[in-house]
């Protein structure tokens, strides 16, 4: 039973909440085996489509937990990496729902998700500078993918501070929300995506995925099948059932 990682099930996302608030909700091995056990149980369970990811107390996370990385406790999890999320795999959607402070890896546990709902009062940053590190949970990977290069480096070799509002205007955040709002405005967000085909939201996943790097010729290749796939589908011809009869669609995952 892990007592600093909650799960719940609403709908058909599963809203998980690292709850450490006396420590800013910091990743120790704890909360890191608990968070992969959660993208586990939403990767297996046919019934849940999409994961939110939050904090406790008013705080998302205040990144790595120095103390216990200094009594030896990894904080990294084989095949999933930081907090067992930033390098895993996943198929279906994650949010995350950020309030207060996402520092560090807390930002880049944002930034492993595929979006980002966010309260006015919350701050992101990536200091590992500041104490003679790189932010070497994504951070130094993925800002630089999302923002132009010059405000990518600017916030990694200053570890400056920014607001939720300037984060949006670079495009890391997807909605705004007043203070106390982010959780329910992500599952709000998370029964609009969970609404739509379960094999395209992953096949999106994927050819995002393999797009990234790739020659466009590669990225339309893996494209091609992807669709040609879906082409096959249960899903597909029931998406089609449903526009013709003018109902919502019933989707078996097949």
């Amino acid at each position: 039973m892990n007592e600093t990682v909650r799960t719940d099930i609403v709908g058909s996302a599963l809203a998980v909440t690292i709850d450490r608030p006396r420590a800013r909700n910091a990743v120790d091995a704890e909360v890191a085996r608990g968070i992969a056990d959660a993208v586990d149980r939403l990767e297996a369970d046919p019934g849940l489509r999409v994961g939110v990811l939050t904090g406790a107390g008013g705080t998302f996370c205040a990144g790595m937990d120095l103390k216990a990385a200094a009594r030896g406790e990894q904080v990294s999890v084989p095949g999933k990496g930081f907090a067992g999320l930033a390098e895993a795999r996943t198929a279906k959607p994650l949010i995350a729902a950020v309030e207060g402070h996402a520092l560090g890896g807390g930002f880049e546990l944002a930034l492993a998700c595929d979006l980002v709902v966010a309260a006015e009062g919350a701050r992101f940053a990536l200091p590992e500078v500041k104490r003679g590190l790189i932010a070497g949970g994504g951070g130094v990977v993925r800002l630089p993918r999302r923002v132009p290069h010059h405000l990518a480096m600017e916030l990694l070799l200053t570890g400056r501070a920014i607001t939720a509002e300037r984060a949006r205007e670079l495009g890391l955040v997807n909605r705004l929300t007043p203070d106390g709002q982010a959780l329910p405005a992500a599952l709000e967000l998370a029964e609009e995506i969970a609404a739509n085909a379960p094999l395209a939201l992953a096949a999106v996943k994927r050819t995002v995925r393999r797009a990234d790097g790739a020659s466009e010729p590669e990225a339309f290749a893996a494209q091609t099948a992807e669709i040609g796939t879906l082409l096959r589908s249960a899903d597909f011809a029931e998406g089609v059932r449903a526009f013709t009869e003018k109902r919502e669609p019933r989707w078996s995952g097949r």
